[in-house]
């Protein structure tokens, strides 16, 4: 459990450290191979220190890694566990709080994401109207243009849905989520058939769950489960709090929260019996 940044650090070294092991090299013959410390590979392998994507390449020349996925992955790792950002989100640095810089690196890195929502349209999902409306009353206060920078930042992390390849998004929805009128009437129904929209794209499944179940395992709160190529160790839960958010990285929890997530979509309704509950909400109004 920690910071994105200090769990991706981790995680890398961890993978580097594996990847040396395989080798058969120590850490001092590996040092010496690229004209290092052998120190400097110790911190990056505990994760005391982070490393650039250079750095991440040269290590895997050493070792004679020349898988492209696997180098990719690795070396994208080490410019999160860095920068916590993806290129677009630093011309918004000074506006978004960290934790919500790793939650976008993680996002953007992720081949696959599940998500269960208790009360808001998860934000891969949202319109920029209803995007703005909970913005609003999540942060009151906040000056105009702050609002419309967090919106837009909103609206650009949705373009992992359209990257090659898309990120494969599974969500399971409260039926409160889709009765609640954010914003209004006319913005939760342009919100409503947008899910809809967004449900038609093959790597997107969307799930309810009817008020009918009573309770279940994760009513009390969110998550998100993110999903890595190549190594599956790489894989974290975001759980988030009013003020920070917590990054689940142990075997442990990240099968107590696969399971949970399997059993609230067996809870929720089919696929096309979602759409269709969605679809008459929006013709009759949430509420």
């Amino acid at each position: 459990m920690g910071h994105g940044p200090a769990v991706r650090r981790r995680k890398l070294g961890e993978e580097l450290r594996k990847l040396r092991d395989g080798t058969g090299l120590t850490s001092g013959a590996a040092a010496s191979l690229v004209g290092w410390h052998q120190s400097k590979v110790s911190r990056i392998e505990t994760g005391r220190s982070g490393a650039k994507p250079a750095d991440v390449a040269r290590l895997l020349d050493a070792y004679g890694i020349d898988d492209p996925q696997l180098r990719s992955l690795l070396q994208a790792l080490a410019d999160s566990a860095g920068s916590g950002g993806v290129d677009w989100a630093q011309a918004y640095r000074s506006l978004l709080p960290p934790q919500y810089r790793d939650f976008i690196s993680l996002e953007s890195q992720a081949r696959s994401a599940r998500t269960l929502e208790t009360s808001v349209v998860p934000g891969l999902l949202q319109t920029p109207a209803y995007a703005r409306a909970v913005t609003r009353a999540a942060l009151g206060g906040l000056p105009p243009d702050k609002v419309d920078s967090l919106v837009e930042v909103r609206i650009a992390r949705q373009e992992v849905l359209r990257a090659d390849p898309p990120l494969m998004l599974s969500a399971v929805l409260d039926e409160a989520v889709i009765r609640r009128s954010v914003g209004g009437p006319s913005v939760m129904r342009e919100q409503l058939r947008h899910l809809l929209d967004v449900a038609s794209l093959p790597h997107v499944r969307l799930h309810v769950i009817p008020f009918q179940h009573g309770g279940y395992v994760g009513l009390t709160g969110p998550f998100i489960m993110f999903s890595f190529p190549a190594i599956s160790d790489l894989d974290v839960v975001v759980i988030d709090h009013l003020t920070s958010s917590l990054y689940l990285e142990r075997r442990e929890d990240l099968e107590a929260y696969s399971a949970a997530f399997d059993t609230v979509q067996a809870l929720a309704l089919p696929s096309t019996e979602s759409l269709n509950l969605i679809a008459r909400t929006a013709r009759e109004g949430p509420g």
